[in-house]
């Protein structure tokens, strides 16, 4: 017998469970992380968490979901909750290579560059030219020939990222979300140009609650949508105004984390909803807003994702920690107590062979999934 490494992955979660979110099996909150013994889940690549259900791809670019389906945002054909991760059998003869959950829809990007959605459409939210609602994926035929890059999926509202960093809109625009100018558009079915994009390359899009978001090859952070800390909404893009360089960013309903190229985590508002004399004050100043998330001292932080009101984040040693809104136990430390700071989360005993870990933040729950070098045996031949 010879022994072989494999990938392995655990794949653990936490907090709100009572649409069948956490794939538990079980209708119910956590407040301690679970680790899930699902085999459909041995060998995926990535999450995405919406209002109250979740996707995962593949290492293959296959699809699972389970959680809420009550709009068909499943993409199973019906509008049926699923209790544990269940096969979208639409892309059986598709690779999927990325994916977006919102609030009741979601996204999918093809290997061609194709883009599907499904999910309530009653705000134009699937770009299909109505406000119909999809329980099977349909392919948006604006982006048919336009090379689909990544998509974003807010409360009401997708992003698109497509051919030659363009970014699009569609679906509710009360809050300024959709970037398409100074006049507020109530909502649009079909994909529309971002404005004031158009000279940046942009690499990353981020939508969640009513705001929007883009990430630039140089760094910048561009923002737009409902404003921070009780601020104006934002019609356009607005670059913020900074001297450090972002690599990676993720909406809440009410704040936005950022983090930087050095491993800095920075937030825009705040995760528990609440208007110090402070927050007052610098409400009509952006740059004013942003500030050091205090807690990672000397720590380089990998990777970052928000829930609705709370927030969470991966260190260098492979520690992961949440602060925010607690009372579904999302922060996955045992109660459901709100914290203004970063606390450890514990997942057992660390392993050494762990190589990676990534979090993922649904409205009010809460995955990782930590993907590590195993052992497996295999007969040598006599």
């Amino acid at each position: 017998m010879a022994d072989e490494e494999e990938e392995v992955e655990q794949v653990w979660s936490w907090g709100a469970g009572t649409d069948g979110q956490l794939g538990t099996a079980k209708l119910e909150d956590e407040h301690l992380p679970q680790l899930l013994s699902l085999t459909s889940l041995a060998s995926i690549s990535t999450l995405a968490c919406g209002g109250a259900h979740v996707i995962a791809l593949t290492s293959g670019g296959k699809v699972l979901s389970w959680g809420r389906g009550s709009s068909g945002q499943l993409g199973h054909g019906d509008i049926l909750n699923t209790l544990l991760p269940k096969p979208v059998s639409f892309f059986d003869d598709y690779v999927i290579t990325q994916a977006a959950a919102g609030w009741s829809h979601s996204g999918f990007v093809s290997d061609s560059g194709c883009l599907f959605t499904c999910g309530n459409g009653s705000f134009g939210q699937l770009g299909h030219g109505d406000n119909m609602s999809q329980t099977s994926p349909a392919k948006v035929s604006y982006f048919v020939n336009k090379s689909v890059k990544m998509v974003a999926c807010g409360m009401r509202h997708s992003l698109v990222l497509f051919a030659e960093n363009q970014v699009c809109a569609f679906g509710s625009g009360k809050r300024g979300q959709l970037g398409f100018s100074s006049d507020r558009t109530k909502s649009v079915n079909l994909p529309c140009l971002v404005s004031g994009l158009e000279d940046v390359e942009v690499v990353r899009i981020s939508a969640n609650g009513d705001h929007s978001a883009a990430i630039s090859a140089d760094g910048h952070l561009f923002s737009w949508g409902r404003g921070f800390c009780g601020g104006p909404d934002i019609q356009t893009p607005q670059c913020l105004p900074s001297s450090l360089t972002f690599r990676e960013v993720a909406l809440g309903w009410n704040h936005a984390l950022l983090l930087t190229a050095d491993g800095e985590v920075f937030k825009l508002g705040n995760t528990l909803n609440d208007q110090s004399e402070k927050q007052q004050r610098q409400a009509d100043s952006c740059e004013a807003l942003l500030e050091k998330v205090s807690g990672f001292d000397g720590v380089k932080v990998l990777q970052i994702a928000a829930g609705a009101e709370h927030s969470a984040a991966v260190t260098e040693s492979g520690d992961v920690n949440t602060w925010g809104w607690g009372e579904h136990g999302q922060l996955g430390l045992g109660n459901t107590n709100d914290e203004t700071n970063p606390q450890l989360v514990s997942q057992g005993s660390k392993d050494l062979h762990t190589e990676e870990i990534k979090v993922y933040c649904g409205s009010g729950f809460t995955y990782t999934v930590k993907r590590k070098q195993g052992l497996s045996s295999s007969p040598t031949s006599s």
